[in-house]
């Protein structure tokens, strides 16, 4: 087959996506050329950044004016590297912002190479007039959700649903053996403590977590705290974990989730992680004061934040969000879970109908995206 592909990712979710869509298109022909813009992950495939993408996972109105300059910046620099590289194929992974840029100077400089957007904006929860934008953008969508298929439809963006990409990562944890690793005994009660992968995420939402996990702790002194640091932001994780909690690695965070009686999680892609696992959740964000005004008036239109709970329709894993998210809030919600086995093994049972309802036992989403990408290049 042959031929040169380009994947471009901007943050660590993305660079997981981007490195398991290395892999399997590396399995499907080994002739091909990857180049690509991502972070260690990816490299870890073969794909060296020909762009630093540090500094680049912002999040929020205010915080997207203050990292303007250096995304734009690391925009005509990925540009520059695509152009240079000549691909057949750009697949530009999440980062709504700063792909579509990509994707706009990709097209005015080069219309001959072909583009593919792989995760699409959540045009069913707000804004679905990106839909269009996105139409006149790219030449490809993979998305997640049968139900995003049709804000495409009337402007004739071919779409791939490839279903949840944690779905299809699934790797299942042996909890006994990070407890016996850690020195927990089968009867400790773990709270796992997930403040998120963003330096945002890590300065808003972490501080109200870890005071969430004190209130548990004060009623309960055995329980014992547990903290996932995600790589890209590790130094901030620790900074803000109180002494008394473990902080482990993302290498065990299978492991890790599948030991844990419950779980304090940030929004995102973690939930479906830990749900996968068999953890209870209680999930929780907040954003910029400025930024949740407009989400509220003028954006946000989804009943749910959480994939399980949209997917669900209902609140399976309780969300506290923006003004509910506080400390109280999150001990009062995580409580339950801690003390009632009964309670905690009926909320395992909803989210895992839920995961079902989300396309678990599929093929993975990333085998899917790569027959996807094949296609386009071969059109």
């Amino acid at each position: 087959m042959s031929g040169k592909i380009f994947l471009v990712a901007a943050e660590s979710s993305g660079d997981a996506l981007g490195a398991d869509l290395a892999s399997v298109l590396k399995q499907r022909d080994p002739s091909l050329e990857l180049a690509g813009v991502g972070g260690a992950l990816m490299e870890a495939e073969g794909l060296k950044s020909q762009v630093d993408i540090s500094g680049l996972a912002v999040l929020g109105f205010i915080d997207g004016l203050l990292a303007y300059k250096r995304v734009k910046i690391a925009v005509d620099a990925a540009v520059t590297a695509i152009l240079a590289a000549k691909p057949d194929v750009v697949v530009l992974i999440d980062s709504w912002g700063f792909t579509l840029r990509v994707a706009r100077g990709v097209r005015a400089a080069a219309p001959e190479i072909k583009l593919v957007k792989y995760v699409g904006p959540q045009v069913w929860a707000s804004r679905p007039g990106r839909a269009k934008t996105l139409a006149a953008a790219v030449d490809h969508l993979i998305c997640i959700h049968d139900f995003e298929v049709p804000f495409y439809a009337p402007y004739n963006l071919p779409c791939t649903v490839c279903g949840h990409p944690a779905l299809g990562r699934f790797k299942r944890g042996d909890g006994t053996a990070f407890r016996a690793r850690h020195g927990f005994n089968a009867s400790d009660k773990l709270l796992l403590v997930l403040p998120g992968s963003r330096p945002s995420e890590i300065r808003r939402i972490g501080p109200t977590l870890w005071r969430g996990a004190a209130l548990l702790r004060r009623d309960r002194p055995d329980l014992r705290l547990v903290v996932v640091a995600a790589h890209a932001v590790r130094d901030a994780v620790v900074a803000q974990t109180p002494e008394s909690a473990l902080i482990v690695d993302e290498s065990e965070k299978e492991d890790a989730f599948a030991a844990a009686t419950a779980s304090l999680a940030a929004s995102g892609t973690v939930t479906t992680e830990v749900a996968l696992q068999g953890a209870p959740l209680v999930i929780g964000y907040k954003l910029g004061w400025i930024t949740w005004a407009l989400a509220r008036a003028f954006l946000f239109k989804g009943k749910y934040t959480t994939l399980m709970n949209v997917a669900a329709d209902a609140e399976v894993a309780p969300e506290l969000i923006q003004t509910r998210f506080t400390p109280a809030h999150l001990a009062r919600a995580a409580a339950p879970l801690l003390d009632d086995a009964a309670k905690r093994a009926a909320q395992v049972r909803a989210q895992n109908d839920a995961l079902d309802k989300m396309g678990r036992g599929g093929r993975p989403a990333s085998e899917i995206a790569a027959d996807a990408v094949i296609n386009v290049m071969r059109a």
